[in-house]
């Protein structure tokens, strides 16, 4: 998550100070990634220091102002026009849980999966019903439309996102069960046959010579 430039389109909006910043930039988004005052301060000092923002007085409070520079603008235009570079993509935890929990002593994979879907299933749940809150406000509409639209728009990715996630941990689940079929036809194929025991001639009761008494004469 780029909180610079986010905090940048802020900016373009006018001056603010770092906490508006903050309370801004998680109202524009849902608190889905919420920020705190020590992240927003040090990403303004960094782009001061770039040269992408200017401190410019204070409000009437006395909170310092930020304003964003020509060179912040123009950083900004290239970042909404970019594509968001995916041949480099963010750590997954999930699938490195998955990757690691393949062939792991002690730990069933199958389990694994169950649990995270779980998980999943609920976050989805919550997320349909949060996007029902917001489809109302935004028919409502009012001051604070612009954020109610952001937000859906957030909230619909998210949703997205926790339905591929649920295909693939099936797509997941049904892989092994392929995998653990094949692997155990294999090695049933590649057994040693068992080795049959040499055949017994039948014995006719009728023609056994009885075993002597004890004690008689042979």
């Amino acid at each position: 998550m780029s909180i610079r430039h986010g905090l940048l389109a802020l900016l373009e909006r006018g001056p603010r100070y770092g906490s508006q910043l903050r309370t801004e930039f998680e109202s524009r988004t849902g608190s889905t990634w919420p920020l705190n005052v020590g992240q927003v301060y040090t990403t303004l000092s960094r782009l001061e220091r770039d040269g992408m923002v200017a401190q410019g007085g204070q409000d009437e409070a006395g909170h310092a102002l930020y304003t964003i520079t020509d060179s912040g603008l123009a950083e900004l235009r290239t970042w909404f026009e970019k594509p968001v570079d995916r041949t480099s993509p963010a750590r997954d935890e999930l699938a490195i849980k998955l990757a690691m929990a393949v062939g792991a002593p002690c730990v069933d994979i199958r389990d694994v999966i169950q649990s995270q879907r779980h998980h999943t299933v609920k976050a989805m749940q919550d997320y349909t019903r949060l996007k029902a809150q917001a489809l109302v406000a935004v028919e409502r509409g009012g001051a604070r439309e612009r954020d109610d639209v952001a937000w859906l728009l957030v909230l619909e990715q998210l949703i997205f996102q926790t339905e591929a996630e649920a295909r693939w941990l099936d797509h997941c689940e049904a892989r092994l069960i392929r995998l653990s079929s094949t692997t155990a036809a294999a090695a049933s194929a590649s057994a040693p046959a068992a080795t049959p025991s040499p055949a017994r001639a039948p014995v006719d009761p009728h023609t056994t010579t009885p075993a002597p008494a004890a004690g008689g004469a042979p």
